[in-house]
């Protein structure tokens, strides 16, 4: 579990494909505090366990189903990805609960700076979409952020995020630019409350998606 509060940018120093499995190096600092084989660490919001750890990088292995689901196959060497270890009970959630797990990746379709900040709107496929909310959270390669604004574009939804000044110094999203493709990750509130509802539990509460927007929440 992660809080989507990344802790530092490193940088993919070394990358090795084969048929089924890619394994990736990378150079890194701040995470490596504490951090031993075995451990999970996320990378761009997607959760990999560490399988070595060295004075100034770690290694992680990937298989096609994270390769397919996440942006971690777009990776070159070079280029920086946002680091975050996994949350201690005793640590404060100054993010969100973020698992690490990938719910679909989406496409940067606008960027407008203004003053300091950024504000950029991603589209996504529909399946996505429908769980993403005005003023709701969401991780964007693995950043806690909070949405400003939703719209359906036919079976296609959009979402818009401002990054501030601080968030775009301490993560590589300040580099995204359009047509670049990012993680992204639901909050998990909203995937075990629609389970719920499917799964026939909520009728016996009282739950339903009119009770639910009557209590101010959109499906």
């Amino acid at each position: 579990m992660f809080t989507g509060i990344v802790e530092e940018v490193g940088t993919i120093q070394a990358l090795e494909r084969r048929a089924k499995l890619q394994r990736t190096s990378i150079q890194a600092k701040t995470v490596l505090d504490g951090t031993a084989v075995g451990d999970s660490i996320s990378i761009d919001g997607a959760c990999h366990t560490a399988v070595e750890v060295g004075s100034d990088h770690f290694v992680v292995e990937s298989v096609v189903e994270t390769l397919i689901r996440t942006t971690m196959g777009d990776l070159a060497t070079g280029d920086p990805v946002n680091l975050e270890r996994s949350v201690r009970l005793a640590d404060r959630l100054d993010g969100h609960l973020v698992q690490g797990h990938v719910d679909g990746i989406g496409t940067v379709v606008s960027r407008d700076a203004f003053e300091d900040n950024i504000n950029f709107t991603f589209e996504v496929d529909g399946g996505v979409a429908r769980y993403i909310a005005e003023k709701g959270s969401v991780a964007i390669d693995g950043i806690s952020l909070t949405v400003v604004a939703v719209e359906d574009v036919g079976d296609r939804g959009r979402f818009s995020v401002t990054l501030v000044p601080h968030t775009l110094s301490v993560t590589m999203m300040g580099d995204r630019q359009v047509d670049d493709r990012v993680n992204v990750e639901v909050d998990v509130i909203a995937r075990y409350l629609e389970r719920l509802i499917q799964a026939g539990s909520a009728p016996s509460s009282g739950m339903t998606w009119d009770t639910i927007r009557e209590l101010g929440y959109e499906r």
